[in-house]
C-alpha cells in the first residue's frame, strides 16, 4: 500500500505526461513538480503499478490480523492527501474541465448553456483537451466552487487548479476523519475505516491525486450521515447540489427513519428544499447535460457488450431506451439481493440484521450507512456508464458499514476498471499503446466486470438465504 501511495506521488512529481496534463500558468505558482517530462511508456507502468499494488496490498490489509494503530493509518493518508494537493493531478484531465467551467462563470457566461470551445481563446477555457465542445454536466454546488477557485486563479491554468486542489484535499482529509469519529469507541472498526478511505491506495490514486469533483460530494454525504434532524437533510441536499447520483445515498436515512415519520419528514423536507432551492437558482437548463450523459455507454462496462451485440442483430443504433430499462432493472435486482442479505429487509431484533455474523458490522441504529452502501453498489454494478472514481462513494459508504465480502468485490472492480482507463488521458498515449483501449478497455474489462455482476448476484442471492434460515440462537446479543 505505501508502495503504491509512493508511485502515484511520484507520478505526479515527475510532471507533465501522459497521465499528467500540462498547467498553463508562471512556474513559481503552485502545483509545482519536477517538469521531467517523463515518457508515456513509463508513466502508464507507473499507474498499473500503483493500482496493481494498491488492490493486492488493501485486499490483503482488509482480509489479516494485522493491526495497527488507526490513528497512525489515518495520519499517513492524510499526509499523502495533503501533499498531493501540491502536485499536479494525475489520471485524467477533468480537472481542466472544471477549472473552465469556473471560469465562464467568472467572464458571466453560463457553463450549461455555453462550452469551453465557445471561448478557445481564452488562457483556461482553452486549455481543456475532450471535453472542449461539451457543458458542464456537475451540479450547481461543484460550479460555485469551481468558479471560486477561477476568481482566485485568474488567468492561470496552474492557480485555479491548485485552489480547486485544496478544497479536494480539504474534503479527503474532512471525510477521513469524519469516518474516524463515526467508528470510535471501535478500534477494529477505525481501522478498516482508514483502511478503505484515508490510507486506500486506490482512492488516493483516483480522488486525492485524480482530484475528481466527487470527493467534495462524498465528504457532504459522510457528513450527511454522521448527523441527524435538519443538518443531515441540509447535506444531503448539497451533496445532491455537488452531483446528483449521490443522491442514491439519502435512501440510507430514509430507510432508517422510516418507523419514525416526523424525523423523516424533516430530514426529507430539508434535503428536497435544499434540492430545489440549488438547481432551481441555477435554472432547470442544468439538468439538460445530465440527462444527455445518463444516455451513453461507456466502454468498460458489460453494458457495451450488449450495446454491440444489439447492433450485430438489428443494425446501427444507440439502444440508449433498452439499455437504460436493463440497467434499471438489474440495479433494482442487485439492490434488492443486497439489501436481504445485509438484514435491513428484517424487522429489528431479529436474526440476520445488521451486526449479525455475514451481515454488515453497522450497529443497528446505524443502518443508514448499509442501505445507503448496497443502493450504490447496486448503482455502480448496473450502470451503463461507469468511470473509476464514481467507486469512491462506495468505499466511504462500507468504511461506515464494515461489510468484508461487499468491500472485497468493490476492490475487485475497481482495480479492474482503473486497469482499463491507463491513461484516462487520450491525448499524449502512443499508437503502440492503443491496445489498453481496444483490448483491455473494449473487450477484457467488460467480460471481467460482468463475471464480477454474476458473481456479486450469486452470493448476494446464498447470503440472504442464509440470514432468512439463521436460527434464532445464532442472533447478536445485545
Amino acid at each position: 500500500m505505501g508502495l503504491s501511495a509512493a508511485t502515484t506521488v511520484l507520478i505526479g512529481l515527475l510532471g507533465p505526461s501522459a497521465m499528467v496534463p500540462e498547467l498553463p500558468g508562471p512556474s513559481w505558482q503552485p502545483p509545482y513538480s519536477l517538469d521531467a517530462h517523463p515518457g508515456a511508456h513509463l508513466v502508464v507502468a507507473l499507474g498499473a503499478v500503483a493500482i496493481v499494488l494498491g488492490g493486492l496490498g488493501l485486499a490483503a490489509a482488509l482480509r489479516s490480523r494485522w493491526g495497527p494503530d488507526p490513528r497512525w493509518l489515518l495520519a499517513a493518508g492524510c499526509a499523502v492527501a495533503g501533499l498531493l494537493a501540491f502536485l499536479p493531478p494525475s489520471g485524467s484531465a477533468d480537472h481542466l474541465n472544471y477549472a473552465a467551467y469556473g471560469r465562464l462563470v467568472t467572464l458571466g457566461q453560463d457553463p450549461y448553456a455555453i462550452t469551453p470551445a465557445t471561448l478557445p481563446g481564452d488562457p483556461v477555457t482553452g486549455a481543456v483537451e475532450e471535453w472542449a465542445g461539451v457543458t458542464s454536466v456537475y451540479g450547481p454546488v461543484a460550479t460555485a466552487v469551481q468558479a471560486l477557485a477561477s476568481l482566485v486563479g485568474g488567468d492561470s491554468v496552474r492557480l485555479t487548479v491548485f485552489a480547486m486542489a485544496v478544497v479536494n484535499a480539504a474534503a479527503f482529509i474532512g471525510t477521513a476523519l469524519l469516518l474516524h469519529r463515526f467508528a470510535r469507541g471501535d478500534a477494529d472498526l477505525q481501522r478498516r475505516a482508514a483502511l478503505l478511505w484515508a490510507a486506500n491506495p486506490l482512492m488516493i490514486y483516483h480522488l486525492a491525486a485524480g482530484m475528481h469533483v466527487d470527493t467534495l460530494a462524498i465528504a457532504c454525504m459522510v457528513a450527511a450521515l454522521t448527523v441527524r434532524g435538519a443538518a443531515s437533510g441540509l447535506l444531503l441536499g448539497v451533496g445532491i447540489g455537488v452531483k446528483l447520483n449521490a443522491g442514491l445515498v439519502a435512501l440510507g436515512p430514509a430507510w432508517e427513519l422510516r418507523r419514525s415519520p416526523g424525523r423523516l419528514a424533516v430530514v426529507a423536507g430539508t434535503a428536497t428544499a435544499t434540492v430545489v432551492a440549488i438547481y432551481a437558482a441555477a435554472g432547470p437548463h442544468v439538468l439538460d447535460q445530465v440527462s444527455a450523459a445518463s444516455r451513453k455507454v461507456s466502454l468498460a462496462t458489460p453494458w457495451q457488450l450488449v450495446k454491440v451485440g444489439f447492433q450485430s442483430l438489428f443494425g446501427p443504433g444507440a439502444y440508449s431506451a433498452w439499455i437504460q430499462i436493463g440497467s434499471l432493472l438489474l440495479m433494482a435486482c442487485l439492490a434488492w439481493l443486497l439489501l436481504r442479505a445485509s438484514g435491513a429487509l428484517r424487522a429489528p431484533g431479529t436474526p440476520g440484521t445488521p451486526g449479525a455474523p455475514g451481515t454488515p458490522r453497522a450497529l443497528p441504529v446505524d443502518t443508514a450507512p448499509a442501505v445507503a452502501a448496497a443502493m450504490v453498489v447496486a448503482w455502480l454494478f448496473a450502470a451503463p456508464y461507469a468511470l473509476p472514481w464514481y467507486d469512491g462513494l462506495a468505499f466511504a459508504l462500507l468504511a461506515m458499514a464494515s461489510w468484508p465480502a461487499l468491500e472485497a468485490f468493490m476492490v475487485a472492480r475497481v482495480v479492474v476498471l482503473s486497469l482499463g482507463y491507463l491513461p484516462a488521458r487520450e491525448a499524449l498515449r502512443p499508437d503502440d499503446l492503443l491496445w489498453t483501449k481496444t483490448l483491455l478497455r473494449e473487450a477484457v474489462v467488460p467480460w471481467t466486470l460482468l463475471a464480477l455482476t454474476v458473481a456479486l448476484g450469486w452470493w448476494a442471492a446464498r447470503a440472504g438465504r442464509r440470514a432468512r434460515r439463521r436460527p434464532a440462537s445464532a442472533a447478536p446479543r445485545p
